[in-house]
């Protein structure tokens, strides 16, 4: 009888709310043991414990480590990312995707954005895109194989309806970013790339842009709607998945046809 294969692990950053847990949550249900981190360890811990199948806990798991455990994460710290990649490999022995998805934005006009604001913005949305790539990424080309997802943004590409320029430069950067990692990084073995959504329909949006001016953007949209972070989902655990070994250096568009190639 063939042996059975442990199942992959993915450590997913940002993932206590939003599009993160959504990920996180699309990925559980595929059989990946996940980790869920986030700056807030005790949301990430709900996470992981709602994810966690037969009743388990992430606070008290099974015998084999459980399927999901919730971690807390600053990406804009590298020693952070060596702390949770030791903690994931000790658990679970490896660590086969990563999903970059940290990062938050902000609304404010582009003559008003103070410099430590830019510099917040920036440090949480590309730096932390940086050394999680550094810090797995060396991880995975020392094995061998890997898969890095970044989620970059439309705003990084048109330079952003909805957002600041802070968040529209450092998602610009992230782009970047995916193509020079992958350049490095594919000859180990190891692919990254990116998923650029549009204006998605999460609680996080309708709490930051006024409801006029949202239902203005959703009416320039040409599919007439805001995106699915189910489907954005999707996309990731495409690109994640150990077939995708001739993709890298992309970024998948998913806009609503706002930004057009």
């Amino acid at each position: 009888m063939a042996a059975v294969s442990s199942p992959r692990v993915a450590l997913v950053t940002g993932a206590a709310r939003g599009l993160g847990a959504c990920i996180a949550a699309r990925l559980h249900g595929d059989g990946y043991r996940v980790a869920v981190t986030d700056l807030d360890q005790r949301a990430a811990a709900k996470v992981a414990a709602s994810l966690a199948s037969d009743g388990e806990s992430a606070a008290t798991p099974a015998p084999d480590g459980g399927s999901a455990i919730g971690l807390g994460l600053d990406v804009r710290d590298k020693n952070a990312f060596v702390r949770a990649r030791d903690a994931l490999v000790e658990r679970w022995g490896a660590i086969h995707v990563l999903v970059n998805n940290a990062g938050f934005s902000k609304v404010e006009p582009l003559m008003d954005i103070e410099p430590d604001s830019f510099s917040s913005v920036v440090a949480a949305n590309l730096d932390g895109t940086f050394l999680g790539c550094q810090v797995l990424g060396a991880y995975f080309a020392e094995r061998g194989h890997g898969r890095i997802v970044n989620i970059a943004s439309l705003a990084g590409q048109n330079g952003g309806t909805a957002t600041g320029a802070h968040y529209a430069a450092a998602k610009g950067g992230v782009a970047t970013l995916t193509k020079v990692f992958a350049r490095e990084l594919a000859p180990r073995g190891v692919t990254v790339n990116a998923v650029s959504p549009g204006i998605l329909d999460l609680p996080v949006v309708r709490e930051s842009v006024a409801p006029d001016k949202l239902a203005g953007i959703e009416a320039m949209i040409p599919v007439g709607r805001l995106g699915r972070p189910e489907f954005i989902a999707d996309m990731v655990a495409l690109l994640a998945s150990e077939r995708a070994d001739t993709v890298t250096g992309a970024c998948w568009d998913a806009n609503g046809g706002l930004y057009m190639r």
